[in-house]
């Protein structure tokens, strides 16, 4: 790995950009390497046109809601305040400074331009989307010369719900204005526009962002659940049976699909059938400003025999990270390991191959496909009874009728929702029945549920669960007549209890 601390930037072999910069951060270092390896010119720049802008999108309406009132508060500032897509192409841009919106669009600077580290070279807006954390490059750090008479901040934007990286804002301003207050600016923007999108989403709630973590599977024990994961559904067995082939093979492996569909899971399993006994480190990508440490905690663990890593959620991780993790892989799995016990065996998780980042994409050897649980029904009832079996610690029941709703729902969320959906439930009970599972799984018709209504709803069902109860008897708990709980029930989707 590149030490930590400040490190110097070499000049580029062909002449590189004009001015060498002295110091320079990791991540600025990283960029520089790639640009250059992009082929990006160190002179001038030459982003790619890609023609009109789609403004469908909730991020860009919201952004452009966003922007559109920050420039009404600094229309005399000389500043550009622009969105991009995670791709790096401008969306539109704001400014009430003539001189800067010519000088930007001679370096094309403008709506319909991409303009990421591969087109650009190192920029605020390029690095930002790369390494997915706010980034400052001030006018000398940029790579190529013709951008170096201005000063960028960029802070990248995710969906809050999916947690998907759907773009940045971007402020450029002249190499000579003062750079201190900019950042704060576009990370105000870039906030703002995330709460707006989440507002405009129906109330729904956000995803937690990711907290990362590494845990250690001691040799020769089996993950709970195994007996469960052995007897699912034909198309897991054979995604199981498919990265086991290519761990044993020693290849690397990236099991790809939606968040929450067992990935990890997956690998762990197939690592235990290629490599017995094998010590397993399941390392998950946490918040970009947490993953230095995040790698420093696991990686001299690989020096140690029989060792294998899943590295989950691998296209979270920064690009400066990615460049770092590759040398570490290569270094830890080379030719003059094969079938040397310190030789590490390698599995990463992604939502899909083209996600993961270029350093780590070209080591994967083997994609092993996924499928969502909404397209493996058989698995759903073995994993309920599971998931209930752990929050229980014994056997739980489900009625015919629960069976149903969870067999016909969607599971949007996957595995994930499904165990928090069942181990919510039986907590309250010993038979899970519909009425101990949310409205939303029945598929309920009818107008959308207040914020109020909604804890109503919740509030009568919880009354409902517990074994014996009445509608009389909740009505009492709830201090409401049986006329009103029973107006109420039907208005909220409640089915009376059997």
């Amino acid at each position: 790995m590149v030490p930590n601390g400040n490190v110097p930037v070499p000049r580029p072999e062909r002449g590189g950009p004009g001015a060498e910069l002295a110091v320079a951060s990791r991540r600025l270092l990283a960029s520089w390497q790639r640009s250059e390896e992009y082929g990006v010119s160190a002179e001038e720049v030459d982003p790619v046109w890609a023609g009109s802008v789609d403004g469908d999108s909730l991020f860009y309406q919201c952004g452009q809601e966003v922007l559109t009132g920050l420039y009404q508060t600094l229309a005399n500032e000389p500043l550009s305040l622009m969105l991009t897509d995670a791709d790096g192409l401008v969306l539109n841009r704001f400014s009430g400074d003539t001189s800067l919106l010519r000088a930007l669009d001679k370096v094309h600077l403008a709506p319909g331009f991409a303009f990421s580290e591969r087109q650009a070279g190192t920029t605020g807006l390029g690095l930002a989307l790369a390494d997915r954390t706010p980034s400052l490059v001030r006018a000398e750090e940029h790579y190529s010369a013709s951008l170096r008479t201005y000063t960028c901040a960029a802070v990248p934007v995710l969906d809050p719900l999916s947690g998907r990286l759907e773009g940045s804002v971007n402020i450029t301003t002249w190499s000579k204005s003062s750079p201190e207050l900019l950042l704060a600016l576009a990370q105000s923007a870039a906030s703002t526009t995330s709460a707006l999108m989440l507002a405009k989403s129906g109330g729904r709630q956000p995803k937690a962002g990711p907290k990362g973590g590494v845990f250690r599977v001691q040799r020769g024990r089996l993950e709970p659940g195994a007996g469960t994961l052995r007897a699912m559904s034909r198309p897991w067995t054979e995604a199981l049976d498919a990265a086991a082939v290519a761990l044993v093979s020693g290849k690397v492996a990236a099991a790809v699909g939606e968040p929450g569909t067992g990935r990890a899971t997956l690998l762990g399993q197939a690592i235990r059938q290629a490599h017995p006994g094998s010590r397993i480190l399941c390392a998950a990508v946490p918040a970009p400003q947490d993953v230095e440490a995040w790698l420093s905690l696991w990686t001299p663990e690989l020096s140690k025999p029989h060792t294998a890593v899943i590295v989950e959620n691998i296209d979270l991780l920064p690009a400066w990270a990615a460049q770092e993790l590759s040398a570490v892989a290569v270094s830890s799995r080379g030719a003059e390991f094969a079938g040397h016990p310190t030789a590490v065996t390698w599995a990463v998780t992604a939502e899909e191959l083209t996600a993961i980042p270029a350093p780590l994409a070209v080591l994967v050897e083997t994609v092993v496909p996924v499928p969502a649980l909404r397209d493996r029904g058989d698995d759903v009832m073995p994993l309920a009874r599971y998931a209930a079996r752990q929050a229980r610690m014994r056997e739980v029941d489900f009625t015919p009728a629960a069976e149903h709703a969870l067999t016909a729902y969607s599971w949007p969320g996957n595995i994930d929702e499904l165990f928090g959906m069942v181990q919510d439930a039986a907590q309250r009970t010993e038979t899970i029945d519909v009425r101990h599972l949310p409205a939303a799984l029945m598929g309920l018709s009818g107008p959308k549920l207040t914020r109020i209504e909604a804890v109503e709803r919740d509030e009568i069902a919880r009354c409902l669960s517990r074994p014996g109860t009445t509608v009389a008897a909740a009505a009492a708990e709830l201090g409401i007549s049986r006329a009103t709980i029973y107006r109420r029930m039907a208005r909220l989707g409640i089915t009376a209890p059997k």
